[in-house]
């Protein structure tokens, strides 16, 4: 979505008259949504101005109130460990953003342990374990194809016996079409529940910006399987059109907390609706 709303200042500036099904189509590839995008269009159609940057305008205040005056915040450190699962499909950036939040929390002087429970993926607990050593987070992972609910059990146990503030687990890549993936996200859920009736404390969906509506197709299918805390949206320094956050949003209630915005180590920045659409723009 870069750059979107100057090529659409461009593409309308003095013309004579605005294109409406061309800018209705506009908005839509650009992953905001139609429920979003059809009433924004009928409401601008009636506006006495029909200059483009006064369309602009509108549109940048519509989507800023397309989210929620008190948006997602990580829970705050508590007596035992935060626990907070990470989901999404593979190549989404779920296990870079996992070492990226254990970063995040590390330099705000917190304890954190992250927990490699992608074990059907021997790449993905290599990448988790390399980031760690990197960033110098401890890291617990468990055997090869080693049940992943029982990884998060096990890490639980550790954060619980070291004073251990956050526990990050990093979940295998589900496909959010095999049912019998996503009910092993509930497997997970109640292990973890067996120590600590309270946690997980969040469950973050990580998707990546530029796969477009098939993003908010993995929303609706993920929050079934699991109920989610909030979104980290991926990739939003590419070609990706990051609209797909408002989408996501209107249909299921379900805002950021962080974005991702590169692939550096302090690349990952909270959700803040201004910037958010600055960004867009």
């Amino acid at each position: 979505m870069a750059h979107f709303f100057t090529r659409l200042i461009d593409k309308f500036l003095g013309e004579p008259e605005i294109d409406w099904d061309e800018l209705e189509a506009d908005l839509i590839s650009s992953d905001i949504g139609a429920k979003r995008v059809i009433p924004l269009i009928e409401a601008l159609q009636e506006q006495d101005s029909q200059d483009a940057c006064d369309i602009v305008d509108y549109i940048k205040s519509q989507l800023r109130a397309a989210f929620p005056a008190n948006l997602p915040q990580l829970p705050p450190p508590a007596d035992k460990p935060v626990v907070i699962m990470m989901v999404g499909v593979n190549g989404a950036g779920k296990t870079t953003t996992s070492a990226k939040l254990a970063h995040f929390l590390q330099k705000r002087g917190h304890k954190v342990l992250l927990a490699a429970a992608d074990t059907f993926r021997a790449a993905a607990v290599e990448q988790l374990e390399s980031w760690a050593t990197r960033l110098q987070v401890p890291l617990y992972k468990g055997r090869e194809n080693q049940d992943p609910a029982s990884v998060c059990y096990e890490a639980h146990t550790r954060a619980l016996n070291e004073g251990v503030q956050y526990l990050i687990c990093d979940t295998a890549g589900r496909l959010h079409t095999r049912h019998n993936l996503m009910e092993e996200l509930s497997k997970i859920r109640r292990s973890i529940a067996k120590q600590d009736a309270s946690a997980p404390h969040a469950c973050y969906l990580v998707v990546d910006a530029t796969t477009g509506g098939n993003a908010l197709m993995q929303a609706r299918e993920f929050h079934k399987a699991t109920p989610l805390s909030a979104v980290v949206v991926t990739k939003m320094d590419g070609s990706g059109k990051g609209g797909v956050a408002v989408a996501i949003q209107d249909e299921l209630g379900i805002a950021p907390v962080f974005l991702g915005i590169g692939e550096g180590k302090d690349d990952l920045i909270p959700f803040q609706v201004d910037d958010y659409v600055d960004t867009l723009l």
